[in-house]
C-alpha cells in the first residue's frame, strides 16, 4: 500500500513538473561553451599580441615567424577527425572539460620558453589540446538544440573566436604591463585557463535525459523536436552512410571548400593583423590592443547578429536553403570587398574601419557549424564537425607560413590582402552550392 502511495506521488510530481514552464539548461551549456571558446581564443591569440616583444626577444625573423603562428594548427588539425569521432562514441562534455584543463597548462608552460624550437614544439601541443571544444560543441548541438536554435547555438559558441581575439589583445597587453613582459602574460592567461574549465565543469556535464537540472519540460521539449527531426529524415529514404558516402557528396565537399576559403581570411587576419597593424601604421603595443579589440569587437557582434537573424527567418518560415545560401553569400562577398579596398588605403582610420566591416560580416560564417548537424545523420555529426574542423585548420596552417614568405620577400600586405578578398568571394561561391536541406544518405 505504502508503494503504490509513493507511486502515485511521484506520477503527481511528476505531472506538476511536466506543467511547469521548460528549464533553459541548453542555453546555460552553449554559454558556458560561448565562454571556454573565448578562453581557447585568448589563449591562441596571446601569442599574436605579444610578437613584436617576442621577436626582439627570442630573435625571430618574418619566415620563422610564420611557422611558429602556424605550428599551433598543425596539432589542431591534426586532432580534428580523432576529435569528432570521440564525440560521438563518448560524452562530448568531459572531453571539452578535459582538454580545456590540459590546454590551460600547456599555455602555462609557454611562458617559460627561450628558442624557437621550444615555442614550436608548445604551439603544437597546444593546438591538439585545443582541438575537442569545436567538434565537441558540434555534437552537443544535436543533441541539445533543435534544428531552428541551431544557428544561435553555434554563433554563440563560435562567437567566442572574435570576442577572445579582441579581449586577447587589451588582456595580454594589461598582462604584460602588471606582470613584466610576456613571458608572465601568457603564464596569467594559462593559469586563468585552467580555474575557468574546473568552473565549466559544474555546468556542461551529462545530457538532456540525465542532467539533474534539465525538468521535464524541457527534456520533452528536446525529444519531441528532435525525434520529429529525424522521422522527418526517414520519410526521404534516409539509409545507413559510412565515411565514403560522405566523400561521394558534393555538399559535403563544398562545406569544406567554403571554410577554407573563409579560415584563410579569418586566420590570416588573427594571426597576421596585429604585425599588419604594427608595420603599416606604426602603432605601439598598446595601440595594437585596442585596434584588435575594435576589429574583432565587430566580429563578435555580427556573428551574434548573423546567427540571431538566421534563426528568426528559419522560423518565420524561410526554407533552409535560401536562409543559409543569402546568408553566407552576403558574409563573403562584403568581407572580400572590404579586404580588397584594404589593400588600397592608408589611412589608420580606414585601415581600422575597414578590417572592422571585414570582420562583422566574415564571422556570419560561424553559421558554418550548424551545417554537420544539417547534412550528416545522427550517430555521424561529430564526425563532419571534426572534418570541417580539419579544413578550418589546414588553412590555419598554410596561411601564416606563406603569408610570412611572402611579407619577407616583398616587404609589402598588398599580395596577401588580394588573396584574402578572393577567398571571400570563394567562400561565397561554394556555401552558394551545399544542399542544407537534404541529409547525405538521403535518396530523394
Amino acid at each position: 500500500m505504502e508503494l503504490k502511495g509513493m507511486s502515485i506521488l511521484n506520477k503527481l510530481e511528476k505531472e506538476k513538473e511536466s506543467s511547469l514552464k521548460p528549464t533553459n539548461v541548453r542555453w546555460q551549456i552553449f554559454i558556458m561553451l560561448f565562454v571556454l571558446v573565448t578562453i581557447n581564443y585568448v589563449d591562441r591569440s596571446a601569442l599574436s599580441v605579444a610578437l613584436p616583444a617576442m621577436t626582439k626577444d627570442l630573435n625571430l625573423d618574418p619566415a620563422i615567424t610564420g611557422v611558429i603562428l602556424s605550428s599551433f594548427f598543425w596539432g589542431y588539425a591534426l586532432m580534428q577527425i580523432p576529435c569528432g569521432i570521440l564525440a560521438d562514441r563518448y560524452k562530448p562534455t568531459g572531453l571539452v572539460v578535459g582538454s580545456t584543463l590540459v590546454w590551460g597548462i600547456v599555455q602555462t608552460f609557454t611562458g617559460f620558453v627561450n628558442t624557437s624550437k621550444a615555442l614550436i614544439l608548445l604551439r603544437v601541443l597546444l593546438g591538439v589540446t585545443e582541438a575537442p571544444i569545436y567538434p565537441s560543441g558540434t555534437k552537443l548541438q544535436s543533441l541539445w538544440l533543435t534544428s531552428k536554435e541551431r544557428g544561435r547555438g553555434a554563433t554563440l559558441l563560435d562567437s567566442g573566436s572574435p570576442l577572445g581575439t579582441a579581449i586577447g589583445g587589451p588582456i595580454i597587453v594589461a598582462f604584460m604591463a602588471w606582470f613584466g613582459g610576456w613571458r608572465a602574460a601568457l603564464i596569467g592567461t594559462g593559469i586563468l585557463t585552467i580555474v575557468i574549465g574546473l568552473i565549466a565543469w559544474r555546468v556542461v556535464r551529462g545530457n538532456p535525459s540525465d542532467n539533474p537540472r534539465v525538468n521535464e519540460a524541457e527534456r520533452e521539449y528536446l525529444r519531441k523536436a528532435l525525434d520529429e527531426e529525424y522521422e522527418a529524415d526517414k520519410k526521404h529514404s534516409l539509409v545507413s552512410s559510412g565515411f565514403r558516402d560522405y566523400l561521394k557528396s558534393s555538399s559535403f565537399w563544398f562545406m569544406m571548400i567554403a571554410t577554407f576559403a573563409y579560415n584563410t581570411v579569418y586566420f590570416g587576419l588573427m594571426t597576421w593583423g596585429p604585425m599588419f597593424l604594427a608595420q603599416t601604421q606604426d602603432l605601439d603595443i598598446k595601440s595594437i590592443g585596442s585596434s584588435i579589440f575594435i576589429i574583432f569587437g565587430a566580429g563578435f557582434v555580427g556573428e551574434l547578429l548573423g546567427g540571431w537573424i538566421t534563426d528568426k527567418w528559419r522560423e518565420k518560415g524561410g526554407s533552409h536553403n535560401t536562409v543559409m545560401r543569402t546568408m553566407f553569400s552576403i558574409a563573403g562577398i562584403m568581407s572580400g570587398t572590404a579586404v580588397f579596398v584594404l589593400g588600397h588605403i592608408s589611412s589608420l582610420t580606414s585601415a581600422i574601419t575597414l578590417l572592422a566591416v571585414t570582420l562583422f560580416f566574415l564571422r556570419w560564417a560561424g553559421l558554418m557549424w550548424t551545417v554537420p548537424a544539417a547534412i550528416a545523420q545522427r550517430k555521424q555529426v561529430g564526425l563532419i564537425g571534426g572534418c570541417l574542423g580539419f579544413m578550418a585548420n589546414l588553412a590555419g596552417i598554410l596561411t601564416p607560413i606563406y603569408i610570412g614568405f611572402i611579407v619577407s620577400a616583398t616587404n609589402s600586405y598588398f599580395i596577401p590582402l588580394m588573396l584574402f578578398s578572393c577567398s571571400g568571394l570563394i567562400f561565397a561561391g561554394a556555401s552558394m552550392l551545399i544542399n542544407y536541406a537534404k541529409k547525405i544518405g538521403s535518396e530523394t
